[in-house]
């Protein structure tokens, strides 16, 4: 019998690294069995260390819309290596990335580079908080804006994954002024702001969400939220790591025609290198020092490889706006596809879907929150996430994240994963 190099490999990780991974969603600890380790990738597959293709529907959690290894994104890091990997110093290229974002981005007038997603969303709030001279914000179950202490309550994506409710190490005083609702439910935003005159300094929300499958707003949730944080001088920061780029050249923002005070974005600007943003109307992000008090900072802020990744990417972005077009085509072929051997299946599911985001629940009820998400048959997602992986489809390793597609993928791919699903549920439904 041959060795399973992924076993080998997660044993040994396990000697060295926490649960034997660097992200906790990636233990495959709500799906059972051993993570795959991978080796390389390109286009819209990915190679594990034993030479198993797989088609990725997670695109590295969302910044690969061209597919893995684009050709002009791999040169523009050949060539900038070559020059310098870091200065800890300004550089032309931390310019022209902002001056692109501010080019398709609305109410960007100023944007701060930053390390990652988590780093962003953690300073738009110190910001905000600065700005207004308030502490408390508002959040919504299910969102998860990255690992920082006011974020975790009731955050989703991997701690709804892992179903931690309260995390250790995060003290009363930082869960004090995180103050949740469900997402989608504007009266609760309402009494929340009404109970709390005053104090409430932001509402952070992800417009489209992705950290408990794809939920899409409610007609009128986000222009509700609009209307309350005019009403109360609250700033609205839309959390675009996920969206960013992804919807429409402007985000969200552009795609549903709602303006944001601050925006975030993440990996995206760096074409999958770790970065990170934050940005929005100039009175605001005039606070951030050095022009302001509110402090942040960060030696690898602005880092020339992954600033010209990120440039590189944004640019044939912007070059091509079709290229976005026919990503949705390709997802709402995929859609259509999926609903066709679901329904077949006849067993309840829900298909959430927007632009080239998409997810699939196993339940009888629209999934229109975190709490209609949970109440979906996780038992039976882990039985269809093994089915797939096991025909070649890499599947995000959780009930409660979003599949992003990627341009690279085919038409013959796409065929290849809606028959993949149909032989899947043929095989669950056979062994139960």
């Amino acid at each position: 019998m041959s060795i399973d190099k992924n076993t080998t490999l997660f044993s040994r990780a396990q000697q060295s690294i926490p649960g034997g991974v660097n992200s906790p969603v990636r233990a495959f600890k709500s799906v059972g069995g051993t993570p795959v380790f991978f080796e390389k990738a390109k286009g819209a597959y990915l190679y594990d260390v034993q030479g198993q293709q797989y088609i990725d529907y997670i695109a590295s959690w969302g910044p690969m819309i061209l597919g893995h290894g684009y050709e002009p994104v791999v040169k523009a890091i050949q060539q900038q290596v070559e020059k310098a990997t870091s200065f800890g110093a300004p550089t032309e290229l931390e310019i022209e990335m902002a001056e692109l974002i501010k080019s398709m981005v609305p109410n960007v007038d100023l944007i701060r580079m930053v390390n990652s997603g988590t780093e962003a969303c953690m300073s738009a709030l110190r910001v905000a908080r600065g700005y207004t001279g308030r502490n408390k914000f508002i959040k919504f179950e299910g969102c998860y804006h990255g690992h920082a202490d006011p974020f975790l309550v009731k955050a989703g994506s991997g701690v709804a994954t892992f179903n931690i409710q309260t995390v250790p190490g995060v003290t009363a005083g930082a869960a004090s002024d995180t103050l949740t609702c469900a997402y989608n439910d504007l009266d609760a935003v309402e009494k929340l702001a009404t109970d709390n005159k005053g104090e409430i300094a932001a509402i952070i929300v992800e417009p489209v969400a992705g950290n408990m499958g794809c939920i899409l707003p409610k007609p009128g949730f986000l222009e509700g939220l609009r209307r309350i944080c005019d009403e109360e001088g609250m700033v609205l920061i839309f959390d675009e790591v996920m969206n960013g780029f992804r919807l429409a050249l402007g985000g969200a923002q552009e795609r549903l025609g709602i303006d944001a005070d601050l925006v975030t974005y993440g990996k995206v600007i760096g074409a999958g290198m770790p970065v990170g943003a934050f940005g929005g109307k100039k009175q605001i992000m005039e606070v951030v020092a050095p022009l302001g008090n509110v402090y942040q900072a960060g030696t690898l802020s602005g880092n020339p490889v992954a600033m010209i990744a990120g440039l590189t990417l944004l640019k044939a972005l912007k070059a091509t706006p079709e290229l976005l077009m026919e990503l949705d085509d390709k997802t709402q072929y995929l859609k259509d596809g999926l609903e066709e051997v679901l329904k077949a299946w006849g067993q309840p599911y829900v298909i959430n879907h927007f632009g080239s985001m998409l997810s699939i629940h196993f339940s009888n009820q629209p999934v229109i929150d975190f709490a209609t998400a949970a109440a979906s048959d996780t038992v039976l997602f882990k039985k269809f996430f093994h089915a797939l992986l096991k025909r070649g489809i890499y599947l995000p390793p959780s009930a409660f994240e979003s599949w992003f597609l990627n341009n690279a993928l085919t038409v013959d791919d796409l065929d290849k994963t809606i028959r993949a699903v149909k032989e899947s549920l043929e095989e669950i439904s056979k062994r139960d």
